[in-house]
């Protein structure tokens, strides 16, 4: 009989360490759900962000061609650049979990963003294209969303270092991999990516920006 309430204690607490452990998991299934969404949103909205830039090229590329003697190979790259962003297939709802792809994304749209400041810098040469209405507001437009790409990368960030703690802690680190959850890669720092291209155009001023070497 004495044996009996032993070998019952003993499966009463075996059964407690599995319903801890049951409970532990949920908690963790749970938090890594949220977490994984709140990664997924902010994806979206570097997303909408990088389409909205993308969306403002085609007119602003046709504003600046009707420029006399403008440039044809700024066109043609800032052109191209945007093409290529295109080629790169990757979803918009849910965020990467492979390095390289995000990598080739980032460096596709680093590209374009280098090819669009060298064609606002040209447009400097122009004072006659600067003085109208309509690129006036097109760069206004281009610099607003610049400091919101700046910013949804960031937040972007943010979350993925939060959902990646979330996985190697306890008690993620014992169920995200058997849940499927992996880590999460972030948008890496290249020089001058902690500031937009700069579009701001001084309109007062018709001096040309100097020429680098």
């Amino acid at each position: 009989m004495k044996k009996f309430g032993i070998g019952c204690g003993i499966l009463a607490v075996i059964g407690v360490i599995i319903l801890l452990f049951l409970l532990a998991g949920v908690a963790s299934y749970n938090r890594l759900v949220g977490s994984s969404q709140f990664v997924d949103s902010k994806w979206a909205q570097v997303q909408n962000n990088y389409q909205r830039r993308s969306d403002l090229i085609p007119n602003l590329v046709n504003t600046v061609s009707g420029a006399a003697n403008f440039e044809k190979s700024t066109l043609t790259e800032i052109t191209q650049a945007r093409a290529s962003v295109g080629q790169v297939k990757i979803d918009p709802n849910t965020a990467p979990s492979d390095p390289q792809k995000l990598a080739e994304y980032q460096n596709a749209q680093n590209q374009l963003g280098n090819a669009l400041s060298r064609l606002l810098v040209v447009s400097e040469r122009y004072p006659e294209l600067r003085a109208t209405a309509q690129f006036s507001d097109l760069s206004a437009e281009l610099a607003g969303t610049e400091n919101r790409i700046a910013v949804a990368r960031k937040d972007f960030n943010d979350a993925v270092l939060s959902y990646n703690s979330a996985i190697k802690s306890v008690p993620g680190v014992f169920f995200a991999g058997f849940m499927g959850y992996k880590e999460k890669p972030y948008f890496q720092a290249t020089a001058g990516s902690d500031k937009p291209p700069k579009v701001e155009f001084n309109f007062g001023n018709s001096k040309t920006a100097p020429a680098t070497n």
